[in-house]
């Protein structure tokens, strides 16, 4: 099961690390420089009212954004390690920062960990990131379910502590943000104007996210909690901090000698929205035909309570791996809008959205190298 990685675990983890000991008191310091250059072009129809189409660079992602990072740990002695990471998002179309022009807007954290699990402190992944990680197969690409829901590729928190532990089988973990947001990019993913930390309102812009789950080698299932508070000036209709946006997610994946299969549902309400209530569902499945050829695909349907509006994307692809770092990808989504809706079938870069209720198709030929 080669390629069967999970797609944000291989791009941290996966790599040719450079690897740095420095001599210390007692114990001896080590640093992984790591990283992933992922892009492509992009063909996405049917953009707008006039039903232009485009081709293009994404900024974002193709099959993973793109990143570079310093992780490290120290070892304390006791089965206590130190740790930290510092990862830095980037758009490789022009080279700019990502997640709002943040230094290291993807992670920024410190911890300590043991036996007992670990606990860390700064700008980190919540629950619902780790819940998802296994069952959504296409994960953060181009064409799935950050279509849908523009958070599920975000889910981090500034200003959080969080703790996580595995016994066993069994992981359990929280985080908890005393403010979620501090960047305003501009009603957008990269930035929700939402800072927290006021003395006149302890509860505006918090964020606190739990998750239950159990693996073994060959399936798991998970749970979590996802819960942001609103600020005033938040972005997302979330203009106070008596209002919330909640997902609550359960999911569960399966491997098997060749294959493996991931299903879920995300249940959110946002009281930022006039249709607060909406279900989510995804179920997918990756194929090694060859240990270096995978075919994946998923089908994501996105239903609003009590209205018409709803989307219904499949997307497929195609990944042939010529080395454990460099593989070159073909993708292809199509999105359907109901109702009043109208997501694109991309989330690879704004500006492509088609006229509410209209139907899109998107394709992108890309490359990604791991380091």
């Amino acid at each position: 099961m080669s390629n069967f990685r999970s797609i944000a675990g291989c791009c941290v983890a996966a790599a040719a690390p450079l690897l740095i000991c420095v001599p210390g008191t007692s114990f001896a310091q080590s640093v992984t420089l790591y990283g992933v250059v992922d892009t492509g072009i992009e063909y996405v129809n049917r953009v707008g009212p006039n039903q232009n189409s485009v081709v293009r660079m994404p900024n974002i992602t193709g099959t993973v954004p793109s990143r570079w990072g310093l992780r490290g740990t120290e070892d304390l002695g006791g089965g206590m390690k130190a740790a930290f990471v510092l990862e830095s998002g980037f758009a490789p179309d022009a080279g700019t920062s990502g997640q709002g022009g943040r230094l290291f807007g993807r992670q920024a954290w410190v911890g300590i960990s043991g036996p007992w699990g670990q606990v860390a402190l700064g700008r980190q992944y919540t629950m619902l990131f780790w819940a998802m990680l296994d069952s959504d197969i296409l994960g953060p690409q181009v064409f799935g379910t950050g279509s849908l829901d523009a958070y599920l590729p975000n889910t981090r928190a500034d200003n959080a502590i969080s703790y996580k532990g595995t016994f066993g089988g069994l992981t359990i973990g929280a985080t908890y943000s005393f403010g979620r947001d501090t960047v305003n990019a501009g009603p957008s993913v990269a930035g929700a104007n939402c800072a927290g930390e006021n003395p006149g309102d302890k509860s505006a812009c918090r964020e606190w996210s739990a998750l239950l789950q159990y693996s073994t080698a060959n399936w798991g299932v998970s749970a979590a909690y996802d819960s942001l508070r609103g600020g005033p000036g938040a972005f997302g209709g979330l203009t106070s901090s008596g209002m919330k946006d909640d997902r609550l997610s359960l999911s569960g994946f399966a491997l098997f000698s060749k294959t493996k299969l991931g299903l879920g549902v995300i249940r959110r309400d946002n009281d930022g929205s006039p249709t607060p209530r909406s279900d989510l569902w995804y179920a997918g499945v990756a194929y090694d035909i060859t240990p270096a050829l995978t075919l994946s695909g998923q089908l994501n349907y996105l239903k609003y309570h009590n209205s018409d509006n709803k989307a219904f994307l499949p997307a497929a692809r195609a990944m042939y791996s010529f080395s454990k770092r460099t593989a070159a990808y073909a993708t292809v989504g199509y999105i359907t809008n109901g109702g009043q809706l109208g997501l694109s079938v991309s989330s690879g870069a704004a500006g492509a959205t088609p006229q509410a209720g209209g139907a899109q198709v998107g394709a992108m030929l890309g490359m990604k190298h791991i380091f």
